[in-house]
């Protein structure tokens, strides 16, 4: 009767840790690329799309297009988060080069992390909660993964939708609203 009670007591342990998952996930801490960290329960209560960029990668000029979709919701809540990834061998060589690059090309002025790894048993634990909660693994640079005000995933894209595109702005645009921003 013991062990069926602790395993009851693990049982209901686990499935409060799965549920309150996502509440920690603002707890999560990034090195940024200007120095120092970015704390994302900075940004509690708001949307955030996080993306794993490259700077040398075909899809690299979606950079123009974050920093658009960055530049129109901004004021209403919108926080566009860029974490470059050497994960696919597209990256440059420092921290330092990302982003000059970046600000040289794209104007970036979003928060951006420093080089980080985003998949495997390395990948920074942000990565690691959202593949335990939705299966969700970038598959390519530029995937993106929306964060609801809540702190749960709203939904994930892969590198082919844009940031522009009618399926992430209409779904910003419903979060703003329910924030009462939009």
């Amino acid at each position: 009767m013991r062990t069926s009670k602790r395993a009851l007591a693990a049982v209901v342990s686990a499935v409060f840790a799965a549920g309150s998952v996502w509440a920690g996930a603002r707890d999560h801490q990034f090195a940024s690329i200007d120095g120092g960290y970015l704390e994302m329960a900075d940004w509690a209560g708001q949307p955030v799309l996080v993306v794993n960029t490259a700077s040398q990668c075909g899809f690299t000029g979606q950079y123009a297009g974050l920093q658009k979709l960055y530049d129109t919701y901004r004021d209403a809540g919108l926080v566009v988060f860029a974490i470059p990834s050497d994960d696919f061998n597209q990256e440059l060589g420092s921290a330092q080069e990302v982003k000059e690059f970046c600000e040289m090309n794209y104007g970036l002025d979003m928060p951006m992390a420093d080089i980080t790894r985003i998949r495997g048993k390395n990948a920074h634990p942000f990565y690691q909660e959202v593949r335990a909660e939705t299966g969700f693994v970038p598959r390519w640079n530029f995937n993106k993964v929306l964060i609801g005000l809540d702190g749960e995933v709203v939904e994930t894209w892969g590198s082919q939708t844009k940031p522009m595109s009618r399926e992430i702005t209409e779904t910003v645009e419903g979060l703003l609203e329910k924030a009462g921003r939009g």
